[in-house]
């Protein structure tokens, strides 16, 4: 495992990141909780040493069910989770998105008033059951909350000793710049994956020359490029999945065929398709970190021995030349 400064801080993490969403079961169909608990215990034993998760992973679950794991073991690693959807108050701040958990109509909004950004601290550190948290990130960005308000309260629980740094999470340059000026940022959480780099045109360079940290979400674009989905994969219902783009026949099937062009190049290395895309993430300039889920042992360990191998120039010009040719339809 490599371990990597996070931007200007004195926190360090482990290039692959465990990440805890789907182990919170909403919006992945589920999930087992000794599975989930194993899960996490076999990604620290294997030299993973950050998490990152959000209050509303399962509504509080995700948060719990790391908290249960990583008992005993806190001063190992780094806590990451995340702030500003709430699902706990009606009409206010900005709709997100409707869902459901465990068959109720659920609405979450976007929320970051400096009271609600205290609340939320205070409630993920209890279910967190720690006493700080090493960087606490906005999850999405909060429209109707003046970000000078947002962040003065991200500097107060750091003056607290609450957290230890601050991170966003799907933030424009714009509002990286905004957010940067009232508390210096530590991390950038957007999405980037080999079939979807558009942070390659604003938020990476950003931070790159602000020194601010790059921890890639959705690096095998939801299980995309794991090369198990099929054209015809049937997703359950609660599976966010099944109504992506990205999960379209033709993506899939595009993305399958991109995916044996590199295969021998996995094959060369004695390792998997997703170990190899893991891989190349943590290659590419500007990247800090790839956030990796895992619902089991077997997916938490093999994550971890993805940077096992160096992949060559060659090699890493070779699979740019194949996703040259790779065209997804968005």
């Amino acid at each position: 495992m490599e371990y990597r400064k996070l931007g200007k801080t004195d926190i360090e993490v482990s290039a692959v990141t465990f990440g805890a969403w789907a182990i919170g079961g909403w919006m992945w169909g589920g999930q087992d909780h000794d599975e989930a608990i194993a899960a996490i215990n076999a990604a620290l034993d294997a030299g993973i040493t950050s998490i990152d998760t959000a209050a509303v992973y399962g509504f509080g679950r995700s948060e719990q069910l790391v908290a249960e794991a990583i008992a005993g073991r806190r001063e190992e690693l780094v806590l990451m989770t995340k702030f500003g959807l709430r699902w706990d108050i009606e009409s206010s701040g900005t709709p997100r998105f409707e869902t459901t958990n465990d068959g109720q109509p659920v609405s979450v909004y976007r929320h970051a008033s400096h009271d609600s950004v205290i609340l939320e601290c205070e409630r993920s550190l209890q279910r967190l059951k720690t006493d700080y948290i090493d960087v606490f990130q906005i999850h999405w960005p909060a429209e109707l909350d003046p970000i000078e308000e947002t962040y003065a309260a991200c500097a107060k629980l750091v003056q607290q000793g609450k957290i230890r740094a601050v991170g966003v999470c799907n933030y424009t340059p714009e509002l990286m710049e905004a957010a940067n000026n009232v508390v210096p940022l530590a991390s950038s959480q957007p999405p980037y994956s080999m079939v979807l780099r558009d942070a390659e045109n604003d938020v990476i360079p950003w931070c790159i020359d602000h020194n601010v940290g790059v921890v890639a979400y959705s690096p095998m674009q939801r299980g995309l490029l794991t090369g198990k989905i099929t054209d015809d994969y049937k997703f359950s219902d609660t599976d966010h999945r099944k109504d992506n783009i990205f999960f379209s026949p033709q993506n899939v099937r595009a993305t399958n065929e991109f995916l044996a062009k590199i295969k021998p190049i996995a094959d060369a290395h004695s390792a998997t398709l997703a170990q190899l895309v893991i891989n190349w993430t943590t290659r590419q300039p500007g990247i800090t970190a790839a956030l990796v889920g895992a619902r089991n042992v077997t997916q938490a360990t093999e994550n971890a021995k993805a940077l096992d191998f160096t992949l060559t120039d060659d090699e890493l010009k070779t699979i740019e030349s194949h996703l040259a040719e790779l065209k997804i339809q968005r």
